[in-house]
């Protein structure tokens, strides 16, 4: 897992083939007006979802992860209040993983909890169970998918 300012993406283009093209559109791209909903930058190996609204008790929130894509949550504005745990020590899942929606989700709690503010992103690889919007403050976002294996 990562978390740090946009200011800081170029320290991390080299992890992925994707992350300079994904942290560029976080950077050119007007993400305080563009529609929410699925914008595509590469077609299903990476592509953009903004959401805007509040997120969750922090009681009611769920742990999840992803096997087939690596999340970068961009904050837009508000803060988005998360949690994270090592996959390793989840357990098992407590539905099936679904291919369609690339998630699993997770009964354990998070061991860390931490806050996200606008202009900083997290990094969740496949390994990062993550619990996003524990707030129910109104949190502008972007989470980027970038396929694991382009």
């Amino acid at each position: 897992m990562i978390l740090d300012s946009l200011q800081h993406a170029e320290r991390y283009y080299s992890l992925h083939p994707l992350f300079k093209q994904a942290f560029q559109f976080l950077q050119e791209a007007d993400v305080q007006n563009l529609p929410t909903g699925k914008h595509e930058l590469a077609g299903e190996d990476l592509f953009a979802i903004l959401s805007e609204g509040p997120g969750v008790a922090k009681a009611d929130a769920k742990m999840e992860a992803h096997q087939r894509y690596i999340d970068i949550q961009y904050i837009v504005s508000g803060v988005d209040h998360m949690g994270w745990q090592d996959l390793s020590a989840c357990g098992a899942s407590i539905d099936p993983y679904s291919v369609e929606r690339d998630v699993s989700f997770f009964a354990v709690k998070p061991t860390s909890w931490f806050d996200v503010p606008a202009g900083f992103f997290t990094v969740f690889f496949p390994n990062d169970v993550h619990a996003p919007l524990a707030t129910q403050e109104v949190v502008r976002k972007v989470v980027l998918k970038i396929a694991v294996q382009p």
